[in-house]
């Protein structure tokens, strides 16, 4: 774990928070403290932030090291020890906390300015909660550690060589098609392999969470997500909006740039190991040898955008907060956690050698410097921001770092580079819409059989659709759904990315306008935390928050624009 970055007031000094026992008894103190006065309440709010950064410390550490080594049982067991033992009994504590802040007569007497999102969170949390949810959510916790597990496990010979499934990846960008296809194969038919064991997974969770929305007597679990997620500034039929405003918006011009690849590789169909490869036939993008290469290039990047964000990312290096390479026993895909008392970032993720990963270091560093940028933020729960302003922190910081790609290419390599980022940009809102439309059909058909399931995934994967074809596949097109992490572990949590591309490509055409005043508000709304209304965090960068079709298409129009020129 790394230090703490300012001294204790309320928790003793080098007090590991690792056991109840040693937790408790500060709970007691928060439930004893006299609310009487706007000062004393004040104070008890930052006594409560830093109890909840201690413990969350040790909670994010057990966190990191289970994803670094899912086949270390006894770190995995630690991390199942704090889920199932600590967790839930911190539940219980925090519930009572709210409800006394929500009693207090002190309450109406703070700052209203300052205090409205917190007293607005605290009242929705007050309402939501049920105790017989609690060993419903340590279940769904090691259910999504299970899945976690399976995946880590996931293990192909190819090539004449162990590989996992990321590193596969590799091969997609390869110029000879029938190794493409292989690879795509090899990789397909090893999820099939486990694809019942998926399913039971995800059966469970459904069924957990279906009791979750019931015991708070709401109708679904999609009710209960969104008042979970404090989604206090858009609804379910916003989002079914937003699924049709993307299919009619960009779904046309992912399409379009299908068409353009079918025609350049020459090809009657377009397969899903066709998309990934340069359209001229190159070799694929290598941009770095080893994450040190990978790592250099992207500090200069940041250091290009803003010299402290240089800095800070120097700092995370030091402080031996990265983890990025991809090996047998990792969890798949990339995070940035935050060691909450430390106040400082970690990144973790699974690099290969590829482009994408230099565009998901470059979306990981964005969260990092939200974290640095929230840092001399006392109150917890100001320094997290809602997920769909957290996500404009780092999609902004890919489009950013576009700007400044010759760091990694130069020549043909560097147009290739912005192209595919580009593009990128563009394909990611079909998927979204996809999962999450799938999503709103899981929750709102309670009772589903798998059969039911994967017909409704099929039916929306072909809604979607922007010109793939998997004939011959559709075993594995059926199944698609279960290498996307965020439906087992973070239900409903996906929408955020499409909502925040849209505030990232605000922000990106601003600075291409503004320059370094447009960087100084996005720096500056990454400052507020979550201390301010999500449309308020949109508006202190310099963008809306809306997702209608009419902030869509001139926004997707601007990236069809500079890939004719790049194309040019």
């Amino acid at each position: 774990m790394v230090s703490s970055k300012l001294p204790r007031r309320f928790v003793k000094i080098d007090e590991v928070l690792d056991e109840l026992g040693r937790i408790e008894p500060y709970f007691q103190k928060l439930m004893e403290a006299d609310l009487s006065t706007p000062e004393a309440l004040e104070k008890w709010l930052l006594d409560g932030s830093e109890l909840a950064a201690c413990v969350g410390e040790v909670r994010t550490d057990r966190y990191v090291k289970m994803t670094c080594h899912t086949d270390d049982t006894a770190l995995r067991q630690k991390y199942l020890e704090f889920v199932e033992k600590i967790d839930p009994q911190c539940q219980r504590y925090w519930q009572q906390l709210n409800v006394k802040y929500t009693e207090s007569v002190a309450r109406n007497e703070l700052p209203r300015d300052r205090y409205f999102v917190l007293d607005r969170s605290t009242e929705a949390s007050v309402e939501l909660f049920r105790e017989e949810n609690i060993p419903l959510q340590v279940e769904e916790k090691k259910l999504a550690q299970e899945y976690q597990q399976a995946c880590g496990e996931m293990i192909v010979e190819f090539e004449g060589r162990e590989q996992t499934l990321q590193q596969l990846n590799v091969y997609a960008e390869h110029p000879d098609r029938e190794l493409r296809r292989r690879a795509w194969e090899v990789g397909g038919e090893r999820r099939l392999r486990d694809h019942e064991k998926l399913d039971r997974i995800f059966d469970s969770l459904i069924e957990l969470r279906g009791r979750q929305a019931e015991n708070a007597g709401l109708k679904d679990y999609r009710d209960y997500a969104f008042k979970a997620y404090q989604r206090f500034d858009y609804t379910p039929e916003d989002c079914e909006k937003f699924h049709e405003a993307i299919e009619n918006s960009v779904l046309p011009a992912v399409r379009e740039l299908n068409n353009r690849r079918k025609e350049k590789l020459g090809i009657d169909e377009l397969r899903p190991w066709d998309i990934s490869v340069d359209e001229d036939g190159a070799n694929g993008l290598k941009p770095f040898n080893e994450v040190g290469e990978l790592c250099d290039k992207c500090e200069e990047i940041f250091g290009r955008v803003d010299p402290d964000f240089k800095l800070q990312f120097a700092d995370m290096r030091n402080k031996g907060c990265l983890d990025l390479d991809s090996r047998k026993g990792k969890a798949p895909g990339g995070y940035q956690s935050t060691y909450e008392e430390g106040r400082y970032p970690f990144i973790f993720m699974n690099a290969v050698g590829l482009h994408r990963d230099v565009a998901t270091l470059l979306h990981e560093g964005g969260h990092a410097f939200h974290t640095y940028a929230t840092g001399d933020e006392d109150l917890l729960a100001y320094r997290h921001a809602p997920i769909e302003f957290s996500e404009v922190a780092s999609m902004t910081m890919e489009l950013l770092g576009l700007e400044h790609l010759d760091v990694v290419y130069e020549g043909q390599e560097l147009k290739r580079a912005r192209r595919k980022q580009l593009e990128g940009v563009l394909r990611i809102f079909p998927w979204v819409a996809l999962i999450d439309s799938f999503q709103h059909w899981i929750y709102t058909n309670r009772g589903h059989s798998r059969e039911d399931r994967a017909a409704a995934w099929l039916r929306l994967h072909r809604r979607f659709n922007s010109g793939l074809d998997y004939s011959g596949y559709e075993n594995m097109e059926r199944n698609l759904w279960q290498k996307q992490l965020h439906l087992f572990e973070v239900p409903f949590y996906y929408i955020e990315y499409a909502i925040a591309q849209l505030g990232a490509l605000q922000l990106w055409v601003n600075v291409r306008r503004e320059g370094n005043r447009a960087v100084r508000k996005y720096r500056q709304a990454l400052a507020l935390g979550g201390s301010r209304r999500l449309p308020e965090l949109f508006e202190a960068a310099g963008a809306r928050f809306d997702f209608s079709y009419g902030t869509i298409a001139p926004l997707i129009e601007t990236v069809q624009e500079e890939l004719e020129k790049l194309n040019d």
